[in-house]
C-alpha cells in the first residue's frame, strides 16, 4: 500500500507506476508477504528516513515473487531499491549517500559521525559471525567462534573507550558513558551496523545458546540503549522472521 505524502520539490518520485511519493526505498516483506522481513539493508535505510524525519511511505516487496515486481524498472536487483525521476538506485550505500545529501540541513540532520573511526567500528562482525554460524564443519565451531569474540571484544573496546569530546568535558573519564558509536545520538555508523549486531546476537543466542556475552558490557549498553530508540526498535523485524530466515543455512548441532 502507498500513501501520498508532503515532500520538498526535489524529493519528488515515483515508486511502481504510482503517482509521486517520497523517494521510500521498497524493503523486504516477511513472511506474510507484508509485514518488514528479515533485511538489514533495508532496516538500515529504513532508520536513516525516520532520523530524517520526513513523512514516507514503507513498501514492502514479497521476495518469493520479487522478480515479477521488479522486472519493469529493476531487473536482477536486490531489495531495498530507491527510484528518482526514473531512475533506480539499488546499491545500499548510493541510496544512503543520496539520502544524506539530499535531507541535508538546514531543513534535515545530517547523519555523517563526526570521528571516522565510528564509520569502521565493527565492520568485521558480521563477517566473522556468518563464517561461525554456517560453518558446516563441526570441528571448526570453536577457532570460529573466538575469532568472532575477538571482532566483539574489539568493538566493545571502541564502545568503552572515551571520545574526544568526552574527555574534552572530562578529562578524568575513564570509559565513556555514551549510547552508541560516535555520541548519544544515532549516525549512519549505527544505521549500518545495529541491523547486523541485533541478527548477530538473536541467531548466535538462539541457535548456539551464546547471545553476545554480558562481560562485554560496552556492546550489551549499545544493543540496549537502541532498544530505547524508536527508530531502531519500530524498524526492527519480528525475532520469528529473522531465525526462519537463518534456519536454512545453520548447521544443527
Amino acid at each position: 500500500m502507498a500513501v501520498g505524502v508532503r515532500v520538498p520539490p526535489s524529493l519528488v518520485s515515483g515508486f511502481l507506476g504510482l503517482q509521486p511519493k517520497t523517494p521510500a526505498p521498497p524493503t523486504q516483506a516477511s513472511e506474510d508477504g507484508e509485514s518488514v522481513g528479515h533485511c538489514p539493508s533495508c532496516q538500515r535505510l529504513f532508520m536513516v528516513l525516520l532520523l530524517k524525519g520526513v513523512p514516507f511511505t514503507l513498501t514492502t516487496v514479497d521476495t518469493r515473487r520479487a522478480l515479477d515486481v521488479l522486472k519493469d524498472f529493476a531487473p536482477g536487483s536486490q531489495l531495498p531499491i530507491l527510484l528518482y525521476n526514473g531512475d533506480a538506485k539499488t546499491d545500499t550505500l548510493q541510496i544512503e549517500d543520496f539520502l544524506e545529501e539530499t535531507l541535508g540541513p538546514p531543513d534535515f540532520p545530517s547523519l555523517a559521525p563526526r570521528y571516522r573511526e565510528s564509520n569502521t567500528a565493527g565492520n568485521d562482525v558480521f563477517h566473522k559471525f556468518s563464517a561461525f554460524i554456517k560453518n558446516p564443519v563441526p570441528a571448526q565451531d570453536d577457532a570460529l567462534y573466538q575469532q568472532l569474540l575477538r571482532a566483539l571484544a574489539k568493538l566493545d573496546s571502541y564502545l568503552r573507550t572515551p571520545l574526544e569530546h568526552e574527555l574534552t568535558q572530562e578529562p578524568q573519564l575513564r570509559e565513556s558513558r555514551r549510547r552508541f558509536l560516535d555520541g548519544d545520538q544515532f549516525t549512519l555508523a549505527d544505521c549500518s551496523l545495529l541491523p547486523k549486531l541485533h541478527i548477530v546476537d538473536t541467531v548466535c543466542a538462539h541457535f548456539r545458546q551464546a547471545p553476545i556475552p554480558m562481560e562485554l558490557r560496552g556492546v550489551r549498553h549499545y544493543l540496549d540503549s537502541a532498544l530505547q530508540e524508536k527508530e531502531f526498535k519500530y524498524t526492527c523485524p519480528q525475532s520469528s522472521e529473522i531465525l526462519a530466515a537463518y534456519r536454512p543455512v545453520v548447521r544443527p548441532r
